[in-house]
């Protein structure tokens, strides 16, 4: 028989015993809530600081020997292992960014998680007050997520499959154009270069013909740079040989004059465009808006409602019908917005690995909940680790499932072993 060679993957899962010694803490972290007000109003410090006068037992023994909020007994021994709260994966799964510490690990080991802005791959990094973790929003949606059942997953494939047969498709359209235009540029460089005395008199005869046709329209400084561009075309022309850098010049000049003019005159156009769509646009009839249609329950309404939800997921960027707007109540408007927000931000995805639209795993309702030693951002996946866990009157900051009793003797136990 050989020697037993420990598990690696356990060793590394675990706080190993003589790592968790150092980590013990002899003295557990409490705090002592102190109203603000009292000392303020009596102006009385010795009176208000005064101890072992009788005067707590007293107290209590007229309340029948029930404590007070303020006079409870801090459970110390519920926090025996709050140390193991300043770990990174701990400290992600009480943010509820994971199911499990194990699966917070997993995060931490891959390079999911972020701590003050760089990546943090050590799971059992001792987080300091102030810190800030981050984790990736995908992998904690597919980590606090519902699974996907057999239906779900073969949609996913599916749609993976469509999409690599789409995106080969394209590649291969993106390559023929290039071919395409490769040969197109090489049959162009071939062909004989025209004459540029003939391409200048074109182009004086495009500005002759702007300058009479749309002379109304054109303003005067326009009018001045395209007599400007004449004069400089009929000098060149003048001359017995014409360069064709100057000719080229002068074809970028008047393109650019051109240009101008086509976008000052479409501007023009889309103002009165604007204007008279304003005065056209259809509004809703008196009966839909009059408050004695708030409440419809009957079978056309909802027809209405589901062709208008259809309508609108489809064409988010259209207008909805005036018929199928107007043939909506007010309650109708209002449940179809709410249903486009809802579909907005959470939408329908069969490519995501887990269940859309999003809803929280099975059982996770008795670990939902935030410790006060955390402020979380769900939103964006972030923590900051405030400060380290205490004990209080009545209740401990560490969440565990077991009693004061077995922590009180885990708590003697390393206490005696230190």
């Amino acid at each position: 028989m050989g020697r037993k060679i420990p598990c690696p993957c356990l060793s590394r899962e675990t706080v190993r015993e003589g790592q968790w010694e150092r980590m013990f803490a002899r003295r557990p972290k409490s705090v002592v809530p102190m109203d603000a007000k009292i000392p303020g109003e009596k102006r009385r410090s010795l009176e208000f600081c005064r101890r072992g006068s009788g005067l707590e037992s007293t107290h209590l023994r007229r309340r029948g020997g029930r404590c007070s909020k303020s006079l409870r007994r801090r459970p110390y021994m519920q926090m025996t292992f709050a140390p193991l709260e300043r770990r990174l994966d701990v400290a992600i799964f009480r943010a509820m960014f994971a199911s499990s510490t194990r699966q917070a690990r997993q995060f931490v080991v891959h390079g999911a998680v972020t701590v003050n802005g760089k990546k943090m791959q050590y799971p059992g990094y001792l987080l300091n007050p102030g810190d800030l973790f981050q984790v990736d929003p995908e992998r904690v949606m597919f980590a606090t997520g519902a699974p996907k059942d057999a239906k779900e997953r073969r949609a996913g494939r599916i749609r993976r499959r469509l999409g690599r047969t789409a995106q080969e498709q394209d590649t291969e359209k993106a390559e023929d154009k290039k071919e395409t235009k490769q040969k197109e540029e090489t049959s162009e460089s071939k062909e004989e270069p025209e004459d540029p005395r003939k391409t200048l008199k074109q182009l004086l005869s495009q500005a002759k013909a702007i300058m009479s046709n749309s002379k109304d329209n054109i303003p005067a400084k326009r009018r001045q740079e395209i007599r400007g561009f004449q004069r400089a075309v009929r000098r060149v022309l003048s001359r017995s040989s014409s360069s064709t850098v100057l000719t080229d010049n002068l074809e970028a000049q008047f393109h650019e004059l051109k240009a101008i003019l086509t976008k000052d005159v479409e501007l023009a156009s889309a103002s009165e465009t604007t204007e008279s769509s304003e005065t056209a646009r259809p509004q809703p009839s008196e009966d839909a808006s009059s408050p004695a249609n708030t409440k419809s329950t009957d079978s056309a309404s909802m027809e209405n409602l589901t062709k208008a939800l259809k309508e609108a997921s489809l064409n988010p960027s259209q207008l909805l019908d005036a018929s199928t707007f107007t043939s909506l109540s007010n309650t109708d408007l209002d449940v179809l917005k709410e249903a486009l927000i809802q579909i907005h931000e959470n939408p329908i995805d069969s490519t995501k690995p887990y269940a859309t639209p999003w809803r929280p795993r099975d059982y996770m309702s008795a670990f939902a909940f935030i410790p006060r030693y955390l402020e979380v951002n769900h939103k964006i996946c972030a923590a900051v680790y405030v400060r380290h866990p205490v004990a209080r009157p009545g209740m401990a900051e560490v969440p565990t499932p077991f009693n004061e009793t077995i922590g009180g003797a885990a708590f003697a136990w390393y206490l005696r072993r230190r």
